[in-house]
């Protein structure tokens, strides 16, 4: 049934991004100076989260380096290389800078020196989730280094920028922005099917049960995609020929909860800590919630900071924000997964 599983994960870069043209063109355009070996302007690629940011900021990044042999990129995940030096590292050691690096002994400034001393071809920094860097001067050093042309990923702008100081903001202020839409249901059911015809066997799924799964995705690819890969590995693990409907509905919540687990698994030490006191609560607000906060880490976060975290975590159904800012609650979201036995 499975023909190649690859191509059915969220992380996948296809051989052409659908429904993405403009974004594809605008991101090309800006990136265009590195083929006479200039600088590209930093971009901020801003949507919310499983409407192909990280997907496009790929694509074009391998289109450029295989049109242009003196092109390099690396990328890093912000949100499990959250700190200044995980980020600093990630992108060394891509580079191959990293052979005599000691993890945790290494002062922050040779990093940066390592760096400034890169002398390769011009390189694209994909830094995916730009908004949980714990340091957001490392976006700053970077920026002022020419040989190094950045791609910020992030839902929203203003909480890219929310501990930025004026030096940082006032250099990104000018910067390209692509924004990104969420998908239509029927452009979600045109992605899957392309991953259907690579990577599954014909007939295995119908053009409804495609329409389902998009309907129930509500626009992220992200949910999409987990929601076919769940159907189709239960399909084979139950000797199917194709998908039924039972297995499409009961692949739902199981692939819900399994993105909802892989999700909080990714969650920062502070956050996880915000997400637990939440677990132990039916609700609670803002306030309580930041005071327990507070009581239980040895560090703890502004206030601010904190509120940027929890808007994050509510973006990507970690927890759920109700009410307006006023009369704001959170409470957990894994009690609306149906028990996975």
């Amino acid at each position: 049934m499975i023909t190649d599983a690859r191509v059915l994960r969220t992380g996948f870069v296809p051989r052409e991004v659908e429904h993405r043209d403009a974004e594809v063109t605008h991101l090309t355009e800006i990136l265009a100076p590195l083929i006479d070996g200039d600088p590209a302007d930093t971009t901020l690629l801003l949507g919310p989260s499983g409407v192909g940011k990280t997907c496009l900021a790929k694509y074009t990044a391998e289109q450029l380096r295989q049109e242009v042999l003196d092109v390099e990129y690396q990328y890093v995940n912000c949100w499990q290389n959250f700190s200044e030096f995980r980020t600093l590292y990630r992108v060394l050691d891509g580079l191959g800078k990293t052979v005599d690096i000691h993890r945790q002994s290494t002062p922050r400034d040779e990093l940066y020196e390592r760096l400034r001393q890169y002398d390769g071809p011009p390189c694209v920094v994909i830094l995916d989730e730009a908004d949980q860097l714990e340091d957001e001067s490392v976006l700053y050093h970077l920026h002022e280094m020419p040989q190094f042309s950045m791609l910020l990923i992030a839902n929203r702008e203003r909480e890219l920028l929310a501990g930025a100081d004026e030096r940082l903001t006032s250099r990104l202020r000018g910067s390209e922005r692509v924004h990104f839409d969420r998908y239509s249901a029927d452009q979600l059911v045109s992605i899957m099917d392309a991953r259907v015809k690579w990577g599954l066997e014909e007939g295995v799924v119908s053009d409804d049960q495609l329409a389902t799964i998009a309907d129930a995705a509500g626009g992220d690819a992200r949910v999409a995609l987990s929601i076919l890969r769940t159907a189709a590995r239960q399909a084979h693990q139950n000797y199917e020929s194709e998908i039924t409907d039972e297995v499409l509905e009961s692949a739902m919540p199981r692939a819900r909860a399994e993105r909802h687990e892989k999700d909080v698994d990714t969650l920062t030490p502070h956050q996880r800590t915000l997400y637990q006191i939440i677990e132990e609560h039916d609700e609670i607000s803002p306030n309580d919630l930041y005071e327990e906060y507070k009581e239980r880490t040895d560090d703890p976060k502004t206030d601010r900071t904190v509120r940027n975290y929890l808007s994050k975590m509510d973006q990507y159904d970690v927890i759920e924000a109700a009410g307006t800012s006023r009369d704001r609650t959170y409470r957990s979201v894994s009690e609306t997964f149906d028990r996975i036995e």
